[in-house]
């Protein structure tokens, strides 16, 4: 019988299937609490999915324009300007995508040459290194490493990795999976790097209102220069906990603009026209919502983080997003297990709690391997349900 050569593109083989895939099924599979894929269990705001079912009723269920529905770039560019204190052109600088996850390879099929290197800070998002694969640009890391507080990067380190062939560096703030918020002072060495060897800033901003106290988020594109070479990226999803709508955006100037739009056309061109309606209302009168879910998150990462350190875990609150990255040293060699990946194969089976290995977001695994990664977008129930599976496996 002849062989059949693995059907594959080579550009995917090194990524398999994601991370979250595998351990969501584990969580299915042993009926385990589920803190591993970072959405919430519980629906968003009610005058979002109001707006849509309005926009549907009233026939607004054909093609959006490729750009976006004007109403939702105009809320978009409003947002900009209260969040970000940026001035917006809705016609021309900004792009509404299918999620933020859309916009990021949009952003990179559309502007990035094959070969071109483009930094990322790790751990990493890891659709990025996938992104950049169908780009076929080089991927140079910059590791976020554990401090005393959280994780940083180390300046000089960010500084060697710029060179004349760096297109682009993309960034993420407030990060996932550390939580780490990017101070101002960061962002201007950022800024200063970019502006120095003429790069691209790509800011995956899609946490930016889920920032804890004592904390600011910022954006690069705020800054003096910035404006001009950075593309900010960001949805509805986390802001709103209706990530299923997967209603993302790109902001960028005109002529940066210009090619993520050309690959935006042909991946997806428009996204769901009544979902659009329905995301334009929450940025323009979801604010109440958005402090409800911040007073929410505050507590959950509270009594989640508490519980984690009682247990012998490293904690390390984050200063946003919704994850908390955790040492699990103590844990694993009184189970005789070594890695992140064995603990989080081991927890659904044994403890019902699902859980992520941070080694999936590094290019060496072995950075990752010392940390475990648990979500806190969940009501309350549920993280009790799951602090008290944890106790009773571990104690």
């Amino acid at each position: 019988m002849p062989t059949h050569q693995p059907t594959t593109a080579h550009r995917f083989t090194p990524f398999g299937t994601t991370i979250f895939s595998e351990m969501t099924a584990l969580a299915n599979k042993h009926k385990a609490v589920n803190l591993s894929q970072g959405f919430p269990d519980f629906d968003g705001p009610t005058i979002g999915k109001a707006a849509a079912i309005k926009a549907i009723n009233a026939g607004n269920n054909q093609y959006a324009p490729m750009p976006g529905v004007p109403i939702l770039r105009e809320a978009i560019a409003d947002w900009a300007s209260r969040i970000t204190s940026i001035t917006v052109n809705p016609d021309t600088e900004i792009t509404v995508t299918s999620g933020c996850t859309e916009a990021i390879a949009a952003t990179m099929l559309g502007l990035i040459n094959p070969g071109d290197e483009v930094i990322i800070f790790e751990p990493y998002y890891d659709s990025y290194r996938a992104c950049l694969a169908m780009a076929d640009a080089k991927a140079v890391f910059v590791t976020l490493h554990p401090t005393q507080d959280g994780f940083a990067y180390n300046p000089s380190e960010l500084a060697s990795a710029f060179s004349d062939n760096t297109k682009a560096i993309l960034i993420n703030t407030p990060h996932n999976p550390t939580g780490t918020v990017l101070t101002h002072a960061q962002l201007r060495e950022i800024a200063a790097l970019c502006i120095k060897h003429d790069v691209i800033a790509i800011s995956d901003e899609v946490y930016e209102r889920l920032v804890y106290p004592g904390n600011t988020h910022s954006s690069i594109a705020s800054l003096p220069n910035m404006q001009e070479r950075t593309v900010v990226l960001s949805s509805s999803g986390k802001s709103f906990s209706l990530t299923g709508w997967k209603v993302g955006w790109a902001i960028a100037p005109s002529d940066l603009t210009a090619g993520i739009r050309s690959a935006h056309q042909f991946l997806t061109f428009s996204v769901p026209t009544p979902l659009q309606f329905g995301v334009a209302e929450l940025l323009t009168n979801g604010e109440e919502e958005i402090d409800k879910l911040l007073t929410h998150y505050t507590h959950t990462r509270s009594l989640l983080g508490e519980a984690l350190d009682e247990l012998g875990f490293g904690v390390k609150l984050p200063q946003g997003s919704y994850f908390i990255m955790a040492e699990h040293q103590q844990i694993t060699e009184r189970l005789g297990l070594k890695t992140d990946i064995d603990l989080c194969r081991w927890l659904p089976t044994n403890a019902g709690v699902a859980a992520i290995p941070p080694s999936a977001f590094y290019h060496d695994p072995v950075q990752g391997a010392p940390f475990v990664r648990f979500a806190f977008c969940k009501q309350t129930k549920t993280i009790d349900e799951a602090i008290a599976r944890l106790r009773q496996a571990l104690k």
